[in-house]
């Protein structure tokens, strides 16, 4: 899913709202809200493969931008930083955990704990700021994160077990943004730069199903081979709206855009593709949305202290 490093790195406390950056920002968010459509289509294809397809062409659409823009020195230069390197291979690792589980989940119709995990991923973020960085947090703060841990306590005993997927699913992205975020490269040549990295491993996996004939292009059909291929452009294009939205916009009107995607992916769901929603799950959705109200209201009335 979002690459939390394409934050602003430096802004005034307030920041007008920039059209291009809105339309940017929200875009992003449509396009990862609309994923599981997308992912549907390719559900009869092992989850592996679909991963090694999208970190290989991803990879390709990445480079080839910033070909187009003359920046490849950029990746480059990152990968030649041992430290930066290092960085990169860890968050390349969570990344591709972060996709598997992704569509997994949507191939077993997991897709509201999908959803879930989204919606927790943004609370989980501040308790991993307080543990790596000493980060402090006020009372409305603590208030949300201890919301939606009891949110996550509910479902484990309302379903008998943990949502693992809507855990794993958070656990992954915020710890890829953990390691994102101490990584000094920007969002595209960051992202090219994970995906060289993960490339021999795809396009090695991916040679090797085909000449083995068990390969999900050989074997699929032209319309199977298409949305293969335009796994690349919806990996990367929503990154850099992402990254071009977050840099125009205040970073408060980023955190309250950021859960168009999970409001989505709930809603493909429920509705397109019939997974139940009642009883302790409405329940359990309803007290993470009380943990979100908390926190936006938490950063409203921040933001207007800044102002």
């Amino acid at each position: 899913m979002n690459d939390s490093s394409a934050q602003p790195i430096a802004a005034s406390a307030v920041q007008r709202i920039d059209g291009r950056g809105l339309s940017a920002a929200v875009s992003a968010f449509l396009i990862w809200g609309l994923m599981p459509l997308y992912m549907k289509l390719l559900q009869t294809l092992p989850v592996l493969q679909i991963t090694a397809h999208r970190m290989l062409w991803g990879c390709l659409v990445g480079f080839g931008w910033l070909a187009a823009r003359g920046d490849t020195d950029q990746t480059w230069r990152a990968l030649g930083n041992p430290q930066v390197r290092l960085r990169l291979c860890a968050s390349a690792t969570f990344i591709a955990i972060n996709w598997s589980i992704f569509m997994w989940g949507i191939a077993t119709a997991h897709v509201v704990e999908i959803s879930l995990g989204y919606f927790i991923g943004p609370l989980l973020n501040v308790a991993l700021g307080v543990i790596c960085f000493r980060e402090r947090l006020n009372r409305l703060q603590w208030l949300s994160v201890a919301i939606a841990a009891a949110s996550v306590l509910y479902l484990t005993w309302a379903a008998g077990k943990p949502p693992y997927v809507s855990i794993a699913l958070a656990l992954s992205f915020g710890l890829y943004g953990l390691v994102r975020k101490t990584a000094n490269v920007e969002a595209l040549p960051g992202f090219t730069g994970e995906t060289l990295l993960l490339l021999p491993f795809a396009a090695g996996y991916v040679l090797w199903c085909e000449f083995s004939g068990t390969g999900a292009m050989s074997n699929g059909s032209l319309a199977t081979n298409l949305f293969l291929l335009l796994g690349g452009p919806l990996t990367a294009v929503p990154l850099v709206l992402f990254a071009m939205g977050a840099r125009r916009i205040p970073l408060f009107t980023v955190g309250l855009l950021q859960y168009i995607a999970p409001s989505l992916q709930l809603a493909c769901a429920v509705l397109v593709f019939g997974e139940p929603f009642s009883g302790p799950r409405v329940l359990g959705f309803m007290m993470i949305w009380t943990a979100l109200a908390v926190f936006a209201l938490d950063g409203l009335l921040t933001s207007r202290r800044r102002a």
